[in-house]
């Protein structure tokens, strides 16, 4: 019982991670404009993603543009729609994995077999978190580095936006919860009598008195 409880923790975990990983791949908050030159009253705010930009007005009014051109964007902005769609799609396929090997499940008959798929499932989240850090952090640098070269404008300085922190977030959860599957998995490999127990009992037929039979099917 208490690795499928590590399981089920796990995969709770993991779907929350990869909702918050969907979320920081579609928001347009990868970069926002910084506040500089001691000057904290802005006409507008500017916001940055991998998929669009949006200008935020004083007034409260905002507009944003779908990016026109894909080839036109920047290179860590390309890998980074790569490499955070791949993440997220290698997480539907560790979800399909994880669910066929949970012991909450029958896809897979109990036993060794069953243990492994579900911690082929587990690994494939772990490594789905890691490859999300990848542009996530690669971002990240970016931002940082333009932010204290002197050589970049005032006005073109940014600062790192939530989505760049609902992405670690996520990312810590998604490498939380493929390590709690995993260890839920590994302890039925060697020892299938800790799986989670489905028992089957076999329906009770009427004697001749009009009893049931009080004998038990297990």
């Amino acid at each position: 019982m208490g690795s499928a409880a590590l399981e089920i923790l796990g995969l709770v975990l993991c779907l929350v991670g990869w909702v918050g990983l969907i979320l920081a791949c579609g928001l347009p908050m990868w970069q926002v404009t910084a506040f500089l030159d001691h000057n904290i009253v802005t006409a507008q705010t500017t916001w940055k993603g991998l998929w669009m930009s949006c200008v935020v007005q004083s007034t409260g009014h905002m507009q944003c543009k779908v990016y026109d051109s894909v080839l036109a964007l920047n290179t860590e902005v390309q890998a980074a729609r790569a490499l955070t769609v791949g993440a997220v799609l290698l997480a539907l396929v560790a979800l399909f994995v994880t669910l066929a090997g949970a012991q909450c499940t029958t896809c897979v008959a109990p036993g060794p077999a069953k243990a492994r798929v579900a911690l082929t499932g587990g690994a494939l989240y772990a490594l789905c978190g890691l490859l999300a850090l990848v542009p996530l952090c690669w971002f990240a640098n970016i931002v940082v580095r333009e932010f204290y070269d002197p050589t970049v404008p005032m006005s073109q300085k940014y600062e790192l936006g939530a989505a760049l922190y609902i992405g670690w977030a996520a990312s810590a959860l998604l490498m939380c919860g493929g390590g709690l599957v995993c260890c839920g998995a590994w302890v039925c490999v060697g020892r299938p009598d800790f799986s989670f127990p489905v028992k089957y009992s076999a329906s009770r037929r009427p004697t001749a008195t009009g009893d049931y039979d009080k004998k038990n099917y297990v």
